[in-house]
């Protein structure tokens, strides 16, 4: 039998997942316009794979079209802010919880490797990395629930958030951050899903909390 090769991940698909993060990861700020034609030579693809990703990240209200070929980042107003509020609290807490009961020792072990790159991150005052790294904590525990619905979501709604999120932090740093993970670690090991979803839930009124200096 012939051995299974992986499979190359199409060119479209390479960069929506880069432009993707550009947003996610703060590359990209509120009300920031880049142009197709800046895509295509930033990523080195061509114009199609570029105008795909832009369509999706569209649907997804990750950006907006200016006309004249270009898009930019939505600006967030504070009414766009306590929406996201509202949802993420309604959303995430059970998500985690319903991961958390479906974790393994092996999804411990990953996310407390993937906490010590935050830390390390927030001590070396590295703002890309610890975005990088606080969303992969999150979504390692998400993604056990195995819920495509609200992982989706959830996901569209870090889009909206990431870029608030890199704007505050690129103006105080990071040595202000401050986040629940060891509580949340302690949870999971301790088996109590109510209380990972409590710390998830705690540690996201905190992220609101400094974001909320935008609109002050």
């Amino acid at each position: 039998m012939k051995p299974v090769l992986p499979q190359k991940i199409p060119v479209h698909e390479q960069v929506y997942r880069r432009l993707r993060e550009k947003i996610l990861y703060g590359e990209l700020a509120p009300g920031q316009a880049v142009t197709i034609y800046g895509l295509v030579d930033e990523l080195d693809v061509g114009m199609t794979p570029v105008r795909e990703a832009i369509r999706r990240l569209t649907a997804e209200g990750a950006l907006v079209f200016q006309g004249n070929r270009r898009v930019c980042l939505p600006e967030i107003s504070q009414q766009d802010f306590t929406d996201l509020i509202f949802v993420r609290r309604m959303i995430e807490p059970k998500l985690a919880s319903i991961g958390a009961a479906k974790s393994t020792i092996a999804t411990i072990d990953e996310m407390r490797a993937i906490d010590d790159k935050v830390n390390l991150a927030i001590a070396h005052g590295n703002v890309g990395d610890y975005m990088k790294y606080n969303h992969q904590f999150h979504f390692t525990l998400y993604a056990q629930a195995k819920s495509e619905l609200l992982y989706a979501l959830v996901s569209t709604l870090w889009l909206r958030y990431g870029p608030l999120y890199r704007v505050i932090s690129g103006k105080w740093g990071t040595a202000q951050l401050e986040d629940c993970h060891d509580e949340t670690i302690a949870a999971l090991v301790a088996g109590d899903a109510d209380a990972v979803g409590e710390t998830i839930l705690k540690d996201i009124e905190q992220g609101f909390g400094i974001v909320q200096r935008l609109f002050d």
